[in-house]
């Protein structure tokens, strides 16, 4: 167990890091720590000095996931875009500290909402990541942009497009494919296969964004790990477990599914 363990991220939002910090410490878990906006609101910098001094003293790897609750990076509205730009560059505060692999964000492309907007959405989306971008670049670090309502690859393939940049990859999250995708799991890899850096791996049904456990839900990892190895992609794996129990039993399914054996 300890081995899969070593090569996967483990989802843990910051306000919850005072009563898991010891039991990551312990099992030498990587995080990848959620900064929300709650978060980054009542951000402690002394307290975060203090856990990456000893996340850094474990030999932990780290990642981040960024706030996205009600923004809106894409916005037409430009108040809106830059609020929700102002909100996400809090989190490259905290980079000088953490050193994290990744940085995972949302671009929010929903075309329930963008209505007929797609030129629209991605030239207000490129001026935002475009900025966000450099910052990565300065702090040596990579934004991860994932998948959410995304019904196919598209749109999100046209903004790495045209973004073009080393500093900035699309992190697959399988979950959220099963629900809201309408395109098999194939195109998306052809579309998006050169861009994969990040893997956020839970599951469900395909009704709604339920974060069960790996291999409980009726997503076919072993489809996708097959993928993987045909285009010789070996991305940061996250597994984004809502509690501990979903936690332990998505690292035993995978190691009875023998996904990582590639790895």
């Amino acid at each position: 167990m300890q081995d899969i363990l070593s090569k996967v991220q483990v989802h843990i939002p910051f306000h919850l890091m005072p009563q898991y910090q010891e039991a990551i410490l312990q099992r030498k878990l990587n995080p990848e720590i959620y900064f929300s906006h709650y978060a980054l609101k009542n951000l402690d910098k002394s307290k975060c000095i203090e856990t990456a001094k000893l996340f850094a003293g474990a030999g932990l790897k780290l990642t981040f996931h960024g706030p996205f609750m009600d923004l809106r990076p894409g916005a037409l509205d430009d108040k809106i875009r830059q609020a929700s730009l102002d909100r996400i560059k809090q989190i490259f505060d905290l980079v000088p500290y953490f050193h994290p692999l990744r940085i995972v964000c949302h671009p929010s492309f929903d075309d329930r909402y963008y209505v007929d907007c797609d030129d629209l959405w991605l030239e207000s989306s490129i001026k935002t990541w475009t900025e966000l971008v450099a910052l990565a670049k300065d702090a040596k670090t990579i934004i991860a942009l994932e998948n959410v309502y995304d019904k196919e690859p598209h749109i999100l393939r046209r903004l790495f497009d045209a973004l073009s940049s080393d500093s900035i990859c699309f992190c697959f999250d399988t979950g959220h494919f099963n629900v809201f995708s309408y395109t098999p799991l194939n195109i998306w890899l052809q579309e998006l296969g050169k861009y994969l850096g990040q893997l956020h791996l839970h599951d469900n049904f395909g009704l709604k964004d339920e974060h069960l456990p790996v291999g409980n839900g009726n997503f076919s990892f072993n489809e996708l790990f097959e993928e993987l190895r045909k285009i010789k992609v070996k991305p940061v794996i996250t597994l984004e477990a809502h509690d501990q129990a979903d936690l332990w039993q998505s690292l035993e399914n995978i190691k009875n599914m023998a996904l990582f054996n590639f790895i």
